[in-house]
C-alpha cells in the first residue's frame, strides 16, 4: 500500500481511539445525572425536567462519537452464519465489497445530518418538551460522529483490500 494511505490509516485509527477512550466515559456521565435526578426526585420531591432529556443527549453522543471506535475494535455485531468458516482472504474481499455499501448509507445518513444541522442552526430549533433545550448541539455531534464512521470505514476498507491482497495493515 502506497506510504499516503498507510498515514491515513494510522492517523484515522489513532484519532478515533482518543475520541473513543474518552467518549466511552459518558456512561458514568448519564448515570450520574440519572442518579441526581432520581435522588432530587424521591428525597427532596423535586423532579428535574430537564435530566431526563440530557441523559438521552448524553446517550447519543455516546453511541454515534463511539462507533467509530467501536469499528475499529471490531465491536459491532455480525452475523456469523458463514464468515467463520471463510479463509482470511475471503473475509478481507468480502468485508471490503460490503463496506461500500455502508459508505452509500453513511453517506445519505451525513447529507441528511449536515441538512438538519444547518436547519436547527438556521431557525433554532428545539426540542418540543417542557425544558426546549436546543437541537444544533447533538445535531452538530451527530453530523460529526457520521464524518468519523467515515473515515473509520475508509480506514477499514484499506485494511481489508491490504489484507486481500496479502499485506498487514495496522
Amino acid at each position: 500500500m502506497p506510504r499516503t494511505i498507510r498515514l491515513y490509516v494510522r492517523w484515522v485509527d489513532a484519532f478515533n481511539r482518543r475520541v473513543g477512550r474518552i467518549i466511552m466515559y459518558l456512561v458514568f456521565v448519564m448515570i450520574g445525572v440519572l442518579l441526581f435526578s432520581s435522588v432530587s426526585r424521591t428525597a427532596f420531591n423535586s423532579p428535574l425536567i430537564w435530566s431526563v432529556e440530557v441523559s438521552q443527549f448524553l446517550m447519543a453522543s455516546y453511541y454515534l462519537l463511539g462507533g467509530a471506535y467501536s469499528m475499529q475494535l471490531a465491536a459491532h455485531v455480525r452475523m456469523d452464519l458463514f464468515y467463520s468458516h471463510w479463509s482470511d482472504r475471503t473475509r478481507a474481499v468480502v468485508d471490503a465489497l460490503t463496506i461500500v455499501l455502508l459508505f452509500v448509507f453513511l453517506g445519505a445518513l451525513l447529507a441528511g445530518g449536515i441538512s438538519s444541522t444547518e436547519y436547527a442552526l438556521r431557525y433554532g430549533e428545539t426540542s418540543y418538551t417542557s425544558w426546549a433545550p436546543p437541537l444544533a448541539p447533538i445535531k452538530i455531534i451527530m453530523t460529526f460522529g457520521i464524518v468519523l464512521m467515515l473515515l473509520q470505514s475508509l480506514s477499514t476498507f484499506f485494511k481489508d483490500v491490504a489484507r486481500a491482497c496479502g499485506e498487514a495493515l495496522e
